[in-house]
């Protein structure tokens, strides 16, 4: 299957962008007559028939449309701080859009190792990523996000943070996929090289977040976050 994005599409008839159209004309050499898929990212597929085979708008007609296709059985958002070489973040986005998630937030911390964020590289990361694994469902990228705003904003579920200090509850940290219950949501926070800051772990539990682990292994920020969102994905079968 071959798959285009086209947030913008309203059947049954659309152009594709001339960038898609090339794509679809020149490269893959689709022509009349020809099947392909679109999504909007919204969970919504449609199936096409190319009706023009123009290499810089090509026009295809919706024969079907399927909404909610693949959706995942549960909600996840992930909160990471961007790590310094750029190439290292971009690589969690691609991996966890590749996994399932719904939403990342670049987090800003105390100890964070990049302060400035600019999407429009990430975008393109995540959308690549989610043609490339035949996904209906587009993760939402946030802008840059301060801590302590990330930790008080309002979460209909579950919130986790992972650090590697020792634990501030007497409880404990649990081990994420022991503690995880299936079709629950899930907010999990994972913090820069340099980890969490005393204080920042402290409000997160003031603001109703569980410390967990991720295992004994010593990972690096995106390892850890990438391993979360398999961790979450497993746990919901």
């Amino acid at each position: 299957m071959q798959l285009f994005y086209a947030p913008d599409i309203t059947p049954p008839l659309h152009t594709l962008s001339e960038e898609e159209s090339k794509h679809c004309v020149r490269v893959l050499r689709l022509g009349r007559g020809d099947t392909l898929h679109i999504t909007d990212g919204r969970g919504n597929l449609f199936c096409c028939e190319i009706t023009d085979d123009n290499p810089k708008r090509c026009a295809v007609r919706v024969t079907e449309t399927r909404a909610g296709w693949e959706a995942l059985p549960y909600s996840l958002t992930m909160a990471v701080a961007p790590t310094k070489n750029a190439d290292r973040f971009e690589w969690f986005l691609e991996k966890a859009t590749e996994v399932g998630v719904g939403t990342i937030i670049p987090l800003e911390t105390e100890h964070c190792e990049r302060r400035v964020f600019k999407p429009e590289r990430g975008e393109r990361v995540i959308t690549a990523a989610m043609k490339q694994s035949l996904k209906a469902y587009r993760p939402t990228l946030r802008p840059l996000t301060p801590f302590g705003e990330a930790a008080a904003m309002p979460f209909e579920g579950r919130k986790f943070i992972a650090h590697c200090a020792p634990a501030q509850s007497p409880e404990g940290k649990a081990y994420l996929p022991a503690t995880l219950r299936r079709g629950e949501a899930a907010l999990i926070l994972i913090g820069p090289e340099g980890d969490f800051s005393p204080e920042e772990i402290a409000f997160a539990r003031a603001n109703g977040f569980e410390e967990i682990t991720l295992g004994a292994q010593r990972l690096r920020t995106e390892t850890a976050a990438v391993a979360a969102v398999v961790m979450v994905s497993v746990a919901n079968g």
